[in-house]
């Protein structure tokens, strides 16, 4: 176990535990997009950095990445960290003028809801965490959807920007999508995600639709499990 000092209060966490982790076992708040804990950390939003001092150092790290230890001091809300997520906030203001999300952190913290820099109009709400990819990746394993381009036309989405042929319709992209980029639409029997409509499966038991049959068949081909015993909702097992 390891004993640290977080924005002054004493507290024990298991050894290799993130600091964001052990700040919010705690009760501190501590602001982030890029992080699900069913995925592991990467520090991509930038969001999540505060001031940490061992001895008479201090730095800046990222608290879902650097771990707790013995005589560490983290201060959450030090006038450096502030201004580092105020600076990340505007550049994601810029780039993600119309998410709503990242506008209410930033009203929260005190910038400029208008945008200082040159604002982006094609990129919609992506802030490229990579959640989604990650997520269809080793959550899925499906691996439907990528990055694409470089530099500041880098994209989140289908390869060639064509409909992806691997996608399941699980939606589990959109699900974890912190900004509501990814749209997924829905209609009674029919599903629509990535450009590709998905039909869907109703419940054998209770006749709700509850999920596509392309996720189902995909699931059948990897466990073994016949489609017709996937074909009941978890509401009526």
């Amino acid at each position: 176990m390891a004993k640290c000092i977080i924005d002054g209060k004493k507290i024990t966490a298991p050894d290799g535990t993130p600091i964001l982790q052990a700040a919010r076992d705690n009760g501190i708040d501590i602001p982030t997009l890029c992080s699900h804990e069913s995925i592991e950390p990467s520090g991509a939003c930038r969001l999540c950095v505060v001031e940490i001092k061992k001895g008479k150092r201090s730095k800046i790290v990222t608290s879902c990445l650097y771990q707790v230890e013995d005589g560490l001091e983290v201060d959450t809300k030090s006038e450096r960290v502030m201004n580092v997520r105020r600076l990340v906030l505007a550049l994601l203001l810029a780039r993600n003028p119309a998410s709503e999300v990242i506008r209410e952190i930033a009203v929260k913290m005190g910038v400029n809801p208008q945008p200082r820099f040159k604002l982006d109009e094609d990129k919609g709400k992506c802030i490229l965490c990579r959640l989604c990819v990650r997520t269809c990746a080793d959550i899925v394993g499906v691996n439907a959807i990528g990055l694409s381009h470089r530099g500041p036309s880098k994209t989140v989405g289908p390869p060639f920007d064509e409909d992806s042929s691997a996608c399941i319709g699980c939606g589990a992209c959109a699900y974890v999508c912190p900004t509501g980029h990814i749209l997924m639409e829905e209609k009674v029997d029919e599903r629509k995600i990535w450009g590709r409509r998905f039909k869907m499966k109703a419940c054998d038991t209770c006749g709700r639709y509850f999920a596509p049959l392309d996720q189902l068949e995909f699931i059948s081909k990897k466990t073994g499990v016949s489609v017709a015993d996937l074909s009941i909702c978890t509401s009526c097992r």
